[in-house]
């Protein structure tokens, strides 16, 4: 692996590459609305403008005072259990964002496949968190569909990382055919 130098560096602090956004279908979303809402360090809800991505609890019991809207949709925690009542929940969600902890936590990949492939959703997955460049394609073969760059990733990275690969041997929710059965 060549060693990073302090010119290299340089250059690419002076590209003109935006940092940070939410990609979705392969594109840099010039401007997304949706903010997502965690609870304070005292587990309160902190006032937010919509729309908004509520942790799961919280968006449930708007839902559930009739208070749910198009503008608010659930966050899912890494170790959320997907039970058949709430994949049948979720299914009416503008959005759905799978939150990724930290790089190390799987979780969320079987949470947007299982969101896919068992509950049939159709609608937006958005990868949040520490959600990884070179982990976008996986994640894209898991069914989620955004991902919510941190600051300091490069836009330009993460869309190469998305066309990394133009063949995979597993399937997966975009392949539902493996490689020797395609021969």
């Amino acid at each position: 692996m060549p060693e990073v130098t302090a010119e290299m560096t340089s250059a690419r602090e002076l590209t003109d590459q935006r940092q940070g956004g939410v990609i979705r279908q392969n594109q840099l979303v010039s401007e997304d609305a949706w903010q997502v809402v965690r609870l304070d360090e005292d587990g309160n809800l902190p006032s937010y403008q919509q729309p908004a991505l509520l942790p799961l609890a919280e968006w449930q019991a708007l839902v559930a005072a009739g208070e749910g809207s198009d503008h608010l949709a659930p966050w899912l925690a890494s170790d959320t259990e997907l039970t058949p009542e709430l994949g049948k929940a979720l299914a009416d969600a503008p959005l759905l964002a799978v939150d990724f902890p930290n790089f190390n936590d799987g979780r969320g990949y079987t949470i947007a496949r299982l969101m896919r492939e068992r509950f049939g959703y159709q609608g937006e997955i958005r990868a949040i968190g520490d959600v990884l460049v070179d982990q976008l394609h996986y994640m894209s073969r898991c069914g989620i569909s955004a991902f919510d760059l941190r600051d300091d990733q490069y836009v330009e990275d993460a869309l190469h990382a998305l066309s990394s690969f133009s063949v995979s041997y597993q399937t997966g929710v975009d392949q539902k055919t493996p490689l020797f059965a395609r021969r």
